[in-house]
């Protein structure tokens, strides 16, 4: 399911991108944590440098720190130590194993057609009430960028379809504007949502 073109971009510029994010995802972050159990078990879904693992760690939560370049571990690893571990999405076979799922900005590379599989296994790796945030670029459709990495770019509406098809609960959508790697301005949807 992941596209070879994609990784094949992170693995090449693994440094360089790690060296472009310089803080934490912050509110986001923060109103994610604040909705688990203190000390919670949360996994994390690319990881890239560490720097919310980090964050995560700071505030006591045990974390699993993934990735599915082994560059982008290697550097997450430095900022976090042994804590990061390759895995890619179609990989994830927990059950019921952690309080919250974290996936900033890492599902918007999953195919569209496989993002409802891949948020199946999500729902399955999170305990009861658990809570699942993730972060994608907006539009419709799918494509590459300009640095030739695949992207979903889904609609609000198509978003909050994959996640009730899939038996999610509690919905949260929230837009933010930003930027990424790419440097062009981004409508990012930020979706919570529970098991």
């Amino acid at each position: 399911m992941a596209d070879d073109d994609t990784l094949r971009f992170y693995a090449d510029n693994a440094t360089t991108y790690a060296q472009h994010r310089t803080s934490a995802s912050g509110g986001a972050l923060d109103r994610f944590l604040a909705a688990l159990p203190a000390g919670g078990r949360v996994l994390e879904l690319g990881c890239g440098n560490g720097m919310d693992a980090e964050r995560m760690l700071a505030l006591g939560f045990d974390v699993d720190a993934t990735d599915g370049t082994p560059g982008l571990v290697v550097e997450a690893q430095k900022r976090i130590g042994q804590r990061a571990r390759v895995m890619r999405f179609e990989d994830l076979d927990a059950e019921s194993d952690y309080d919250g799922v974290w996936a900033s900005a890492s599902l918007l590379h999953v195919p569209a057609a496989g993002l409802p599989q891949v948020l199946g296994s999500i729902r399955r790796a999170l305990r009861p009430g658990g809570t699942f945030v993730a972060s994608f670029k907006a539009g419709s459709g799918e494509g590459r960028d300009r640095l030739g990495r695949y992207y979903n770019y889904p609609s609000a509406a198509r978003l909050g379809a994959d996640y009730r098809a899939g038996g999610w609960s509690d919905l949260t959508l929230e837009t933010t504007m930003g930027s990424g790697f790419d440097a062009l301005p981004t409508e990012w949807l930020w979706m919570t949502a529970r098991r």
